[in-house]
């Protein structure tokens, strides 16, 4: 399964921006080209609605031209750099979501949203995803654009034969706990031969470890990926491939597809952009696909933030426009557009964001996703999460794929921790 068209899963010390921020100057030089009437926004393709972004230039053209650049590339580099260079730096920043934590230690080179009334507008969002832009000295530098909640696709027809629950409702109630879920692959390869319930074991472990509500470092820059915690979402992992559940077949691949197609993999944890993944990579199955929640819990994987630069010359303007183009309208307009889950509650009931969608057979999505993402635990997000998470990653990919020993794998897992965390100055 690809786990996040977003990049959540980096290799290497992705956690190691904040130490390249660090070495920022707290007081930006204004950008090159931005000017009072200029205001420049930063942002990645696929990252805001079309629509939205173009009705905001239009919306603001008297008072400010907006310019909305999409960057290419690495996104989160690019945007260091620029900052560390003092020179054309954009007045609003998209934010990645896996790249919030690297940001917070160095809140001082954004505006404190609070400054400018964000605190009036917080009920408006899911809490959970608002206290993610927290920085430690309680500063807010990133306004919520959407999140990514987690459900389980599937194909209810191949349930169905395989004698399992395949109504969303039921498979939801019957499908609920990871053994319950375990339990239904090996029924469905049982009654099916050649198929599977899950496309690889590192989507058991990166959903598990969302549902909780501690990752890979705590709050007083402790490495604790070698606890229960983790180690449970590990076993968890481990037990799906010595369950034989997992398919070994490559996600994305011609074959994938094919198998899809043939409803030999009827089944995918995913969250829920990766709809819009799903209807353009297998069209011809329109129909036959449903949405139920994911075993275990809600869990998450993706979803940004826009930022405001100390460079910007007018902060209160800019603040207006995020504000309008991140409100329940707009954000249900994201959904719509772009597959952007919304971060405002209010947008899960607009009529837009409940028509039955064909290709769940014309299933109305939003009863899953809404619940879900209003339900996401709150986690601490440290900013080496990524880089000492990465270890654990890669090695259970080792187990899942090429068959290592799962206690090597660990064990191994564990010492490149170690050094990650000796180099980064996280004790353990």
């Amino acid at each position: 399964m690809r786990l996040s068209r977003r990049g959540l899963l980096r290799a290497g010390l992705a956690g190691t921006a904040a130490t390249a921020l660090g070495g920022l100057a707290t007081g930006c030089a204004v950008p090159t080209g931005s000017t009072g009437r200029n205001m420049v926004l930063w942002y990645w393709s696929g990252g805001l609605s079309d629509t939205v972004v173009k009705e905001a230039k239009a919306r603001y053209d008297g008072d400010v031209t907006l310019k909305a650049q999409q960057i290419g590339g690495y996104y989160r580099s690019k945007l260091i750099t620029t900052m560390a260079g003092r020179a054309h730096i954009p007045d609003i920043a998209g934010l990645k979501g896996e790249d919030m934590a690297s940001y917070l230690p160095n809140a001082g080179q954004f505006v404190d949203l609070r400054t400018l009334g964000a605190d009036k507008l917080k009920s408006q969002y899911l809490d959970w995803k608002w206290q993610q832009a927290v920085a430690p000295d309680g500063s807010l530098i990133g306004f919520p654009i959407d999140v990514g909640p987690v459900v389980h696709y599937y194909m209810p027809a191949v349930f169905e034969k395989a004698g399992l629950p395949h109504e969303p409702d039921d498979v939801s109630r019957g499908l609920d706990t990871w053994d319950k879920f375990f339990a239904a692959g090996e029924q469905l390869k049982k009654r099916i031969p050649g198929t599977y319930i899950l496309t690889d074991v590192g989507s058991v472990f990166e959903m598990s470890i969302g549902q909780g509500t501690k990752r890979f470092v705590d709050k007083d820059m402790r490495f604790i990926g070698d606890q229960d915690h983790v180690r449970t979402c590990w076993d968890r992992a481990v037990e799906a491939k010595r369950r034989g559940i997992v398919s070994s077949i490559v996600s994305g691949t011609p074959d994938s597809i094919s198998a899809k197609e043939k409803g030999l993999l009827p089944s995918a944890l995913n969250a829920s952009w990766a709809a819009g993944d799903l209807k353009l990579e297998v069209p011809k199955t329109e129909g036959k696909w449903r949405v139920a929640n994911c075993p275990g819990g809600p869990s998450n994987v993706g979803g940004s933030f826009l930022a405001i630069t100390k460079a910007c010359r007018e902060p209160e303007r800019a603040f207006e426009i995020i504000t309008w183009m991140l409100d329940a309208d707009n954000q249900a307009q994201g959904f719509v557009e772009a597959g952007l889950f919304p971060s405002t509650p209010a947008s899960y009931s607009m009529k837009k964001l409940r028509e039955p969608d064909p290709f769940f057979g014309d299933q109305i999505t939003m009863d899953v996703y809404g619940p879900a993402a209003e339900k996401i635990p709150v986690a601490f997000n440290s900013p080496y999460d990524i880089a000492l998470g990465q270890p654990i990653r890669d090695e259970i990919k080792n187990v899942g794929v090429l068959g290592k020993n799962p206690d090597e794998a660990w064990s191994d897992a564990m010492s490149k921790c170690r050094r990650i965390a000796d180099h980064l100055g996280v004790s353990y």
